[in-house]
Protein backbone atom coordinates (compact mmCIF):
# COMPACT_ATOMS: atom_id res chain seq x y z
CA UNK A 1 0.00 0.00 0.00
CA UNK A 2 1.23 3.28 -0.94
CA UNK A 3 1.81 5.87 2.02
CA UNK A 4 -0.06 8.90 0.45
CA UNK A 5 -2.86 6.06 -0.42
CA UNK A 6 -6.46 7.04 1.69
CA UNK A 7 -7.82 4.58 3.83
CA UNK A 8 -10.78 4.34 5.95
CA UNK A 9 -8.95 4.43 8.88
CA UNK A 10 -6.65 7.28 7.73
CA UNK A 11 -9.63 9.10 7.37
CA UNK A 12 -11.01 8.40 10.63
CA UNK A 13 -7.28 9.31 12.55
CA UNK A 14 -8.32 12.84 10.70
CA UNK A 15 -11.37 13.30 11.68
CA UNK A 16 -10.36 12.20 15.12
CA UNK A 17 -7.87 14.80 15.03
CA UNK A 18 -9.94 17.38 13.74
CA UNK A 19 -12.74 16.83 15.93
CA UNK A 20 -10.39 17.10 19.24
CA UNK A 21 -8.80 20.39 17.74
CA UNK A 22 -12.10 21.99 17.03
CA UNK A 23 -13.39 21.10 20.49
CA UNK A 24 -9.98 22.57 22.31
CA UNK A 25 -11.07 26.08 20.33
CA UNK A 26 -14.83 26.28 20.76
CA UNK A 27 -16.08 26.63 24.04
CA UNK A 28 -18.93 24.84 24.98
CA UNK A 29 -20.07 27.61 27.46
CA UNK A 30 -20.43 29.95 24.24
CA UNK A 31 -24.16 29.39 22.93
CA UNK A 32 -25.30 32.24 20.82
CA UNK A 33 -29.20 31.67 22.57
CA UNK A 34 -26.69 33.34 25.47
CA UNK A 35 -27.09 36.72 24.19
CA UNK A 36 -30.65 36.85 23.53
CA UNK A 37 -32.67 39.54 25.13
CA UNK A 38 -29.03 40.99 25.74
CA UNK A 39 -30.02 44.74 24.47
CA UNK A 40 -33.23 44.79 25.17
CA UNK A 41 -33.21 47.65 27.93
CA UNK A 42 -31.47 49.64 25.44
CA UNK A 43 -32.25 53.02 24.15
CA UNK A 44 -30.05 52.69 21.39
CA UNK A 45 -31.24 49.47 20.32
CA UNK A 46 -35.03 50.09 18.40
CA UNK A 47 -32.86 53.28 16.51
CA UNK A 48 -30.29 50.87 15.38
CA UNK A 49 -33.50 48.56 14.25
CA UNK A 50 -35.43 51.22 12.63
CA UNK A 51 -31.89 52.62 10.32
CA UNK A 52 -31.37 48.95 9.81
CA UNK A 53 -34.59 48.53 8.16
CA UNK A 54 -34.63 52.01 6.40
CA UNK A 55 -31.78 50.80 4.39
CA UNK A 56 -33.07 47.51 3.39
CA UNK A 57 -36.46 49.00 2.54
CA UNK A 58 -34.02 51.62 0.51
CA UNK A 59 -32.23 48.75 -1.35
CA UNK A 60 -35.23 46.72 -1.97
CA UNK A 61 -36.88 50.20 -3.54
CA UNK A 62 -32.91 51.11 -5.46
CA UNK A 63 -33.41 47.03 -6.68
CA UNK A 64 -37.22 47.48 -7.83
CA UNK A 65 -36.20 50.76 -9.78
CA UNK A 66 -33.15 49.07 -11.29
CA UNK A 67 -30.74 51.38 -9.33
CA UNK A 68 -28.84 48.94 -7.56
CA UNK A 69 -25.11 48.51 -8.98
Amino acid sequence: MNANEVTLESLAKRVDELERLIAQHRPADKDWRRVVGMFDDSDVMPKVIAEGQAIRQADRQAAAEGRLE
